[in-house]
């Protein structure tokens, strides 16, 4: 079915011929924000496992719809242990990216803002793969709006292999000339292990 790209967003709702899902719309859900370009054999490994563990949770994945890189990694993990997953894309991006297809719901923006408020408002909780560019628009936005205190979600950067550490010593040296405060640092936890960080977004 060709998609409707009018209007603010399509939206597909399909329901395959797939494995019972263990995850339906109301599960807790994770927004992931994650690269769409390397194909570094840990990266997808690592965005591989947190799909799989999300789905064993009976949690639901939001990401932003692609079906290579990480994008594709976590979510075909999640969907092969029955998770629910929810892609998101703007209407650019939907050839780029390839919107996957086997997204149990995919929704299609007219812009990259609108991509980022839609995963935003669908989520319980967030959290960053190492990434680019896209990545760390996504992050840095939900990180300033959980500082400023437009919501209370938990937002979690996970990085083995320290992917993020230049980015996290410029942010201390702005806390250190007094750019940002340290309260703004902290609403970030940062850890190294799928593990930790689905304890870290899990509901009180």
């Amino acid at each position: 079915m060709a998609p409707n790209l009018h209007g603010v967003w399509a939206l597909w709702s399909t329901f395959r011929c797939m494995p019972a899902k263990s995850v339906m719309p109301g599960a807790w859900t994770v927004a992931v924000y994650c690269a769409a370009g390397p194909t570094h054999p840990e990266l997808l490994e690592l965005a591989a496992t947190l799909g799989e563990s999300l789905a064993e949770r009976g949690w639901t994945l939001v990401w932003g719809g692609g079906h290579v890189s990480a994008m594709g990694a976590v979510a075909s993990a999640a969907r092969a242990r029955g998770g629910w997953t929810v892609g998101v894309i703007p209407k650019l991006l939907v050839h780029r990216e390839l919107a996957d297809d086997d997204a149990d719901e995919l929704i299609i923006t007219d812009t990259m803002w609108e991509r980022k408020q839609v995963m935003e408002d669908r989520a319980d909780a967030f959290i960053a793969l190492p990434g680019g560019v896209g990545t760390l628009d996504e992050l840095l936005n939900a990180w300033t709006e959980g500082y400023l205190g437009v919501h209370d979600k938990p937002i979690v950067m996970l990085d083995p292999w320290g992917h993020y550490d230049g980015l996290r010593a410029w942010m201390y040296g702005l806390v250190d000339s007094g750019y940002i405060s340290q309260v703004a640092v902290d609403r970030l936890v940062v850890v190294d292990k799928v593990s930790e960080a689905l304890e870290a977004c899990a509901p009180a």
